[in-house]
């Protein structure tokens, strides 16, 4: 029940498809029946042979030839549209008409109506063409006299080569027609056909080309430079385009080119059109010179006939201009055309000839895939006419043309008729490193290679971050910095191009970025402080602490005193210049001795005083209690200044050891008596009391 349901759905289905169908229906009547009888150069066939237009596309529509001849109504097969010889009369008339049949029903044409069988006889083309240079003649042969047929009217076409359309006239009966102000240096086309005294007119004869007679070549040779893909390169070939035949006026034997060096220098080259060549490479629409062109500041390039040569083209080399970003002009290409298209009305001199806009196809050598167009200076749009290859960048290029000869360039873009993904980027590496910084480098991918037109590529570090970076100028070497890196760490990058049919493949490289050397001085100066500074500082404190000056009551400053004029540093502390306050300079105070003078001594100052009669208390020594010098014979009062006593007498043991050295006969220091009652030790010098007090 399941099938059988399924395949009723689907005849109703497919009946709906059809009926649905655009062209479901009626078939569309044929038109344009036409017959003929042909005949070649001496004689006629015996059958009718017909024709018709078949608007219909239906497939099951099939079309079947009717006629009546002489009263009878015969049928034909279709697949010929032939009318055989025992199928009509002679010199009878034929009426022929077409019928298109299918399911949905039948249409017929319109009814084609010949009175007489012998008015359809159509004789082959005239033969024979001959041409004459002045004037412009050509003359002709016709069949109808193998036919045993009078001629009857001809009829004559011409076309100039530059020209689409073709020009037709009236040739009469006669055999000849003279073309009348034809142009010199200029190829015409003719054809011909004639009509015999009956029947129809043949079909036209093969075209006859005449060229004028041979003068002078016309006009200037097209002359520009191929660079590659980089406009603006010094690294050029010379090249051309061929005269056409309009100018040339005869066959061109060869080109003369003038070289004009920076050096004030010319060099004449005469490169003959003929085989073998010796610098010239020529194809069927251009020539180019396989000559260096360093040094070259510009050229005169003319070509020359048997008659004369063309007046020097100049064109100067050195091309102004630099290669930038701005795309300022627009590319609409197909497989059989590139339509150029910009804007550049700012960058426009007052002294403008034209524009000039070339394609280069990428990967070519100098000289091949290489075509140029000029424009006029009011117009805004270029055409290409070529084939075009798939997946194949063309670079286009915008110049202007200044009638001086010299040429500055505007601006470029690639064009694509079909793109793909891009290939890989050339040599992907490291250019310079630093701790937190790394500039990469690489090759762009070859334009051949690009596959499309390449707007960037895309460069990504360790999967997470990904830059995107443009990728105009298309063929210098490019570089990028990766900012914000982790110092001595390990990364990995990638890059890749992206165009219209999306991204190729990637390229990888590896670096490590570096240390931060001032961050290690940093780490072992902190070393340094925590094993050794504070360590000692520890010690310090603990051995002699360091107590600031600004809390002591009275702070004696040795230098004020002129108790010493010379004092030798003398302890047998290990660490003496750890415990010596910063703010004074190592004294050389050996010993000092802090003695009470008793009244009765001032009066006796050569009297001395003995270990048990005074109070004798050693400050800084060795430790013993003896003292080593006599006192001085005059005696301070008590200085009530201060609210306390004055001070009292400093002895260095060195100054008593010089005194016992200047008895041996060595040279001996004392101080005067002034210097003993100097201020310092009135203020500074703790009184008896203060002694006992202690």
């Amino acid at each position: 029940m399941a099938t059988f349901r399924t395949g009723w759905l689907l005849s109703i289905l497919l009946a709906n498809l059809a009926n649905c169908s655009p062209h479901a229906g009626r078939p569309v009547p044929p038109s344009h029946v036409s017959c003929h009888i042909p005949c070649n150069e001496n004689s006629c066939d015996v059958d009718i042979h017909c024709f018709w237009d078949q608007p219909d596309l239906q497939p099951n529509t099939t079309y079947s030839l009717h006629w009546e001849s002489a009263g009878r109504e015969k049928s034909g097969n279709s697949s010929n549209g032939l009318i055989q010889r025992e199928h009509f009369s002679s010199h009878s008339k034929l009426r022929v008409w077409v019928q298109a049949k299918n399911q949905y029903g039948s249409e017929k044409s319109p009814e084609v109506v010949f009175n007489n069988t012998a008015d359809i006889i159509k004789p082959h083309p005239p033969k024979d063409i001959l041409s004459y240079q002045e004037p412009l003649e050509i003359e002709w042969k016709s069949t109808c006299e193998q036919l045993q047929l009078s001629v009857g009217n001809c009829e004559v076409r011409h076309q100039a080569e530059t020209d689409q359309a073709w020009i037709q006239d009236e040739g009469g009966i006669s055999a000849n027609y003279a073309l009348e102000n034809s142009q010199p240096c200029t190829v015409y086309a003719f054809q011909v056909r004639c009509a015999c005294n009956i029947g129809l007119m043949s079909d036209w004869s093969e075209t006859h080309r005449i060229k004028r007679a041979e003068r002078a070549p016309i006009g200037k040779v097209d002359v520009w430079r191929d660079c590659g893909i980089s406009p603006t390169s010094s690294d050029c070939i010379l090249t051309w385009k061929r005269l056409p035949i309009s100018h040339a006026c005869g066959d061109i034997l060869g080109y003369e080119v003038r070289l004009f060096y920076n050096s004030s220098t010319e060099k004449l080259l005469n490169e003959p059109a003929a085989e073998p060549m010796v610098h010239l490479v020529c194809d069927e629409m251009q020539c180019h010179l396989n000559y260096s062109l360093k040094g070259v500041s510009s050229v005169n390039v003319s070509a020359y006939n048997a008659l004369g040569a063309t007046f020097p083209t100049h064109l100067d080399l050195p091309m102004s201009g630099e290669e930038n970003n701005d795309q300022a002009i627009e590319l609409e290409m197909k497989e059989k055309s590139l339509t150029v298209s910009w804007d550049v009305t700012s960058q426009l001199s007052d002294n403008l000839k034209e524009y000039v806009v070339q394609y280069k196809q990428a990967g070519s050598p100098l000289g091949e895939g290489f075509d140029w167009v000029r424009v006029e200076k009011s117009q805004r749009t270029g055409v290409f006419k070529g084939q075009f290859k798939k997946y194949t960048p063309y670079q286009v290029s915008l110049f202007t043309e200044l009638h001086s000869g010299k040429g500055r360039y505007l601006s470029s873009n690639i064009a694509h008729f079909v793109q793909g993904s891009p290939s890989r980027v050339r040599s992907f590496k490291v250019l310079s490193s630093s701790s937190t910084h790394v500039t990469l480098f690489w090759e762009p991918v070859l334009m051949s290679k690009q596959n499309g037109v390449t707007p960037y590529y895309q460069i990504g570090v360790n999967q997470q971050n990904v830059y995107t970076v443009s990728a105009y100028p298309q063929h210098k070497n490019r570089t990028y910095e990766l900012p914000n890196l982790t110092q001595g760490q390990e990364y990995e990058a990638w890059i890749r191009a992206v165009n219209g049919a999306g991204p190729g493949p990637n390229t990888t490289t590896h670096f490590n970025t570096e240390r931060n050397e001032a961050y290690l001085i940093i780490v072992l100066w902190a070393i340094v402080v925590i094993v050794i500074i504070i360590p000692l500082a520890v010690l310090v404190f603990f051995r002699c602490p360091l107590v600031p000056s600004f809390l002591h009551e009275k702070v004696p400053d040795p230098r004020n005193s002129h108790i010493f004029c010379q004092m030798t540093h003398q302890s047998n502390d290990f660490l003496p210049w750890i415990c010596i306050p910063v703010h004074e300079p190592h004294p050389k105070i050996s010993l000092l001795e802090v003695v009470e003078i008793p009244p009765w001594a001032s009066r006796s100052p050569q009297e001395t005083t003995s270990q048990t009669d005074g109070l004798t208390r050693p400050l800084v020594g060795n430790g013993n209690n003896e003292t080593d010098n006599a006192l001085p014979e005059e005696s301070e009062t008590i200085h009530h200044k201060y609210g306390r006593e004055e001070y009292s007498k400093m002895v260095d043991s060195d100054e008593e050891r010089d005194k016992e050295n200047e008895e041996e006969g060595a040279d001996s220091w004392s101080c005067t008596e002034e210097d003993l009652l100097s201020g310092y030790e009135k203020h500074f010098m703790p009184t008896v009391l203060e002694i006992l007090e202690v």
